[in-house]
Order: C-alpha cells, then sequence, then structure tokens
C-alpha cells in the first residue's frame, strides 16, 4: 500500500510504534455479503468457507478442536480496533481483518473469541498460545521475528500529522514553528520532534484522545503518531479533523502475529491478502474511507 497523498514525500527514518485511547467509530455488521460489493454497515465483503481444512497447521488443529478462534486485538483505536462499551460492538479496520482471516479458515463471528491484549504483551500471548493470530497495529521487525512470526503486511504507515480540518498552515513539522503538538506522554513521536525540531512546543497526555480533544479545542496546534491511527480519528470526526498530506517519519508495517513456525497458516493469511485486493479496499472504504486519505493495498512480504 502507499499513501497517494503522502508516502511520496517519506522523510527520515524513526521508530514509531505505539498505541492509543479514543472513541467510538461505530461497528460493521457480521451478516454475509458479495465479495464483489462495497462493505455496507449491515453486511461484510467476505464469505465463510465451508469445508475448510488447512492440513500442517498446528494453530488451525487447535482451532478445529475447540470449535473457535482466539484472535487478538486492540480495543481502544477508532476506526482500527474499538470497543463499544455500551453495546460490546466491536469495530475498525484490523478488526474486520481479523474476521475475514477467521472466516477464510471457516469460522463465523460467533466462533471468533476476542482478547485484548497490551501491546508489551503481544509476543508472549502468541508464543504462550493464549490467542490464535494477532491483528492490531502491529508493526514487523526483525526484533519480534526472533520469536514469532508475520504474514502481510496489510497496512503500511507512519508518523503523521493530524489538525484541524479547516487549517490549511501546517502540512509538514517546519511548519508548525512555534506551534504546538500533542502526543502520548514519553512516546517516540514526542520524542522525535523534541530531538529533531526543537522550535516546536510539545504538549502530552496519557490518552490520545485528550490530545484530540484539545486539537479540536483550539489548545493545540496538532497531534502526531501512527498515521493509520490518525485516519481513524479523521473518518470518525471528518467535519473537524483531517490528516496533512506532507511527509511522514517513519515506515510502519503492520502485519498478523502468528505462532513461530507455522508456515502453512502464514501462507494462508498471505494467499487471502494476495488474492483479496477488493475485500481489502470494501474493509478500508467501510472504516477508514471518511478521513479522505486514499490508500492502496501493500504487497505481502512471504518470506
Amino acid at each position: 500500500m502507499r499513501f497517494k497523498k503522502s508516502l511520496a514525500a517519506l522523510g527520515f527514518l524513526a521508530a514509531a510504534a505505539l498505541t492509543l485511547t479514543g472513541c467510538n467509530s461505530g461497528a460493521p455488521g457480521a451478516t454475509e455479503g458479495s465479495d464483489d460489493a462495497p462493505a455496507a454497515a449491515s453486511e461484510t465483503p467476505w464469505e465463510v468457507a465451508e469445508g475448510f481444512t488447512l492440513e500442517g497447521s498446528p494453530t488451525f488443529d487447535k482451532m478445529e478442536e475447540r470449535g473457535k478462534v482466539v484472535v487478538g486485538v486492540k480495543e481502544d483505536q477508532p476506526g482500527l480496533g474499538y470497543l463499544d462499551n455500551v453495546t460490546q460492538e466491536r469495530s475498525g479496520f484490523d478488526v474486520d481483518v481479523s474476521r475475514w482471516i477467521a472466516a477464510s479458515l471457516g469460522f463465523d463471528e460467533e466462533q471468533i473469541e476476542y482478547k485484548a491484549i497490551a501491546s508489551a504483551n503481544r509476543e508472549q500471548a502468541i508464543v504462550n498460545g493464549d490467542i490464535d493470530y494477532y491483528v492490531g497495529t502491529y508493526s514487523i521487525n526483525d526484533k519480534r521475528k526472533q520469536d514469532i512470526d508475520f504474514a502481510g503486511p496489510y497496512f503500511v504507515t507512519g508518523q503523521g500529522l493530524l489538525v484541524r480540518s479547516d487549517d490549511e498552515d501546517y502540512q509538514t513539522l517546519e511548519e508548525l514553528a512555534g506551534k504546538t503538538v500533542c502526543s502520548a506522554t514519553g512516546s517516540t513521536p514526542i520524542q522525535n520532534i523534541k530531538e529533531n525540531f526543537p522550535e516546536i512546543k510539545t504538549q502530552e497526555f496519557d490518552l490520545y484522545s485528550a490530545c484530540v480533544e484539545n486539537l479540536i479545542n483550539g489548545q493545540v496546534d496538532a497531534v502526531t503518531t501512527d498515521q493509520a491511527i490518525l485516519i481513524g480519528y479523521a473518518a470518525q470526526d471528518p467535519d473537524n479533523l483531517k490528516v496533512t498530506t506532507g511527509p511522514l517519519f517513519t515506515e510502519e508495517l503492520y502485519g498478523v502475529g502468528l505462532p513461530k513456525g507455522d508456515d502453512v497458516l502464514r501462507t494462508h493469511i498471505n494467499d487471502l491478502f494476495t488474492d483479496g485486493g477488493t475485500i481489502w479496499q470494501a474493509i478500508f472504504d467501510q472504516n477508514l474511507g471518511n478521513s479522505g486519505i486514499t490508500v492502496e493495498q501493500p504487497e505481502v512480504d512471504a518470506y
């Protein structure tokens, strides 16, 4: 995937992989739909496979034995992975990708158990067998590959900027000199700004939702973190928020975390992504299309 409005101007690389707490983005339904039709609020663009088997995958054997899939997710990222505490409905691009994978393995929504796993505990949850796979803004890197495997990438992003929808002044960090940028307390993005752009004022909160609220209220001039996360906020409130089209600081490749050595399952998911461009696009349009950012599905890395 390439952010058509952004990645052409990709800046210097730095590390940025973090999480947030936010607001509801609306939940898609779980009924079957057409593979070719765009996803609507009450249907899905995939179908549940019937009579499916995956020989040689110990992870799939566990799924079959228990009669359900156990998926690790985020539940505090609007547009990506979110749990509505009132309705108990889950929504978001990552959640729908996890549902699509489960459906390809023959499991419907009623056969999925979701587990919210903190970012710091993801590898251990996979190694321990607490979950079958993890989908939740999970950046692929060599250190994590020592303990687990990844399918994908299914999404490419990087550190970007969220601003007010009527603000045309700030497209790059250089243009924010003397202004205030907000991010999570102690986060890599805010450290990048402090180290590389000392002329920019910074504001830190424990929650990204607090940054976004202060942005809307005019208390800060921009919010920074992974652009994928910012797209979720922009899609949720396009009247007040937008993602800038200036250069990104990093390139983060989101993948599906899998048990180490289950090459059969990894190949199945990679093939699913490779052959399912129409479904991938429908999932993106349904969850993040309102952001105004145009994206393309990335090629998988079948390592």
